[in-house]
C-alpha cells in the first residue's frame, strides 16, 4: 500500500525551516525598491548605464529578491520539468536560491549553481541556505557570471536570470550549448517600467526565432521573460 505524504514532506517550501528563513529575508528586504529607485530614475534622466562595478556597490546590502509569487512560480516550474539542474544567475543574499533549491530536493536531488560577484553576498547566502536546510543542493561560485557559468557541470534543465541587466543575452549565450532541448530560461523584470528598455534587447533576443527559444511574457507585476529551448 502506498504511503501517503503530508504537504511538508512533499514540499520543502512548506517546512518550518524554509519558511521561517523566508520570512526574515522578505521582511529585511522591504523598501529596497525605494532605496534603488532614485539611483534609477537619475541615471534614466542623465542617458547613463552604471557599470557592473557601481550596480555592485548600489546593491551591495540590498536582498532585492523574487517577491513570494515568482519564487513560488519558479519552484513549480523547475518541479514540472523534474530540473535537477538549476543555473541562477544573481545569487544575492540567496532568496530565490532556495526555492530552485527546494524544488532541486523534492525531484529528488540535484544541484542548483548560482553565481554572485559579491563575496559579503555569498557568505549570507550561504547561511541562509544552511538554514533553511537547503546547503547541500546548492554550489555558489564567486566572480563575474560570464566566467563562473561558462561550464555548468552537465545538461542544464533550468536557468533563473535575474543579476545585472546589461548582461542577460551575454549570460544566456554562453550557457545556450548547455541548455537541453525542452529547458526553460526565466528572465526577471522585463515588464518592470524604469528597467524594461534596458532588457528590450533581451527580449527580442528570446523572441528571436534563430536563436532557438519560443518564448512569452508572463504578466506578473515586472514581469518574466518566460521560454522554452527548442
Amino acid at each position: 500500500m502506498r504511503t501517503m505524504q503530508t504537504t511538508e514532506s512533499a514540499c520543502s517550501l512548506c517546512g518550518p525551516k524554509v519558511r521561517a528563513v523566508l520570512e526574515r529575508a522578505y521582511q529585511n528586504a522591504r523598501g529596497e525598491w525605494f532605496r534603488l529607485g532614485p539611483y534609477m530614475v537619475l541615471d534614466k534622466l542623465l542617458r547613463r548605464t552604471p557599470s557592473i562595478k557601481e550596480y555592485v556597490r548600489r546593491t551591495k546590502k540590498m536582498y532585492i529578491p523574487l517577491s513570494r509569487e515568482r519564487g513560488t512560480f519558479a519552484y513549480l516550474l523547475a518541479r514540472s520539468i523534474n530540473a535537477q539542474r538549476i543555473v541562477e544567475f544573481g545569487t544575492a543574499f540567496g532568496i530565490s536560491t532556495i526555492y530552485l533549491a527546494a524544488a532541486v530536493k523534492d525531484n529528488g536531488g540535484g544541484i542548483v549553481i548560482g553565481s554572485e560577484i559579491e563575496d559579503s553576498k555569498v557568505t549570507k547566502a550561504q547561511t541562509h541556505l544552511e538554514e533553511a536546510g537547503l546547503a547541500g543542493y546548492v554550489e555558489i561560485r564567486r566572480g563575474d557570471a560570464r566566467m563562473t557559468l561558462a561550464e555548468p557541470g552537465g545538461k542544464v534543465d533550468m536557468l533563473l536570470v535575474d543579476g545585472y541587466k546589461e548582461i542577460y543575452v551575454a549570460i544566456v549565450t554562453i550557457l545556450m550549448p548547455h541548455l537541453r532541448p525542452g529547458s526553460v530560461v526565466l528572465g526577471d523584470n522585463v515588464s518592470t517600467p524604469i528597467i524594461k528598455k534596458s532588457l528590450a534587447s533581451y527580449v527580442a533576443f528570446m523572441n528571436d526565432p534563430k536563436n532557438g527559444f519560443y518564448s512569452v511574457t508572463v504578466p506578473f507585476w515586472g514581469g518574466i521573460e518566460y521560454s522554452v529551448r527548442l
